[in-house]
């Protein structure tokens, strides 16, 4: 189940970049949100690129990683390991230690990662690892049994950017790690697909029932109606009415591998219609994160 062995060869062909502007707000950001995904990623020379990766992005330092998250309203952010990096940290882990109260992270680690590498990462703000079986460059499912013990250890979880049509088979291996489970993207799933799906089911049913989490992110990754992006509102409705305490909203900056960029701004206007009760949106953006991710109360 490995995403190396699933994935097509290497485009070497640079993604889009993200776009310089912002939406303003459409409603009232609470104090201390937080955008629970997205990436920082190197120039490919100091922080070199693996050559299994599926795409090359362009690089998105730290400094307009932070730009995006100030003119967003974000107080906080996490940022989550890009697979183009691989297993190198580097560059996240430096952004992280140099925001301790602001930023958590969340990398990417082989099984036999060392338990004073996994130690450093939990004292730069790393609090999960993300198993990947979309991208080249990750670490994929099959590695999830042997790091979960550890990650349970640390107060951890894990991350899983995958298709949930491919959840139904997973989802009893799943349920019995010792870890809560975060999925990327709402499934990842195309909305062209029936809310019936078994996969969209299976993932309902994770959230409700096994303590999983889902990110209300990547609207543009699974809608066919670009820039509104309504098909996807009654999907987050339902993960929402699901499990109201494990949802968290992601931008998914700087929003790689696509063919038409976002508006990163409109990605968080969608929010007042996925959850129109400020409280809620509260919770989605402030008190949700902060148990997830272990960052001070707000």
């Amino acid at each position: 189940m490995s995403s190396s062995h699933d994935t097509p060869p290497v485009d070497h062909t640079l993604c889009l970049g993200p776009r310089p502007d912002v939406a303003p707000a459409s409603f009232d950001i609470p104090s201390g949100a937080c955008d629970t995904h997205a990436h920082v990623i190197g120039d490919g020379v100091r922080h070199p690129y693996v050559a299994n990766r599926s795409y090359t992005p362009p690089p998105a330092p730290e400094e307009k990683y932070l730009a995006m998250l100030a003119a967003c309203g974000m107080a906080r952010g996490v940022l989550v390991q890009v697979s183009v990096h691989g297993t190198d940290n580097r560059y996240m882990l430096d952004v992280l230690r140099r925001h301790p109260g602001q930023l958590r992270g969340v990398a990417v680690v082989n099984p036999d990662v060392p338990d004073r590498e996994l130690a450093a990462m939990h004292a730069a703000g790393v609090r999960g690892v993300r198993f990947n079986v979309l991208f080249g460059g990750g670490v994929g499912v099959d590695a999830v049994d042997r790091l979960a013990p550890r990650l349970a250890e640390l107060g951890w979880h894990a991350q899983f950017l995958m298709d949930v049509r491919r959840l139904p088979e997973l989802a009893p291996r799943l349920a019995r790690l010792p870890v809560p489970c975060v999925f990327d993207h709402m499934g990842h799933m195309p909305v062209a697909e029936d809310m019936q799906h078994p996969g969209f089911q299976a993932l309902l049913r994770g959230v409700r029932d096994h303590g999983w989490w889902a990110k209300l992110s990547g609207a543009y990754r699974i809608s066919e109606q670009f820039d509104h992006y309504d098909d996807v509102t009654p999907w987050a409705q339902a993960l929402i009415e699901a499990a109201p305490d494990r949802m968290v909203w992601g931008s998914d900056w700087p929003h790689v591998a696509i063919p038409r960029m976002p508006d990163t701004g409109v990605l968080r206007n969608l929010l007042p219609k996925w959850a129109p009760d400020p409280a809620q949106r509260r919770r989605i953006l402030v008190d949700n994160p902060q148990a997830l991710y272990d960052f001070p109360a707000a």
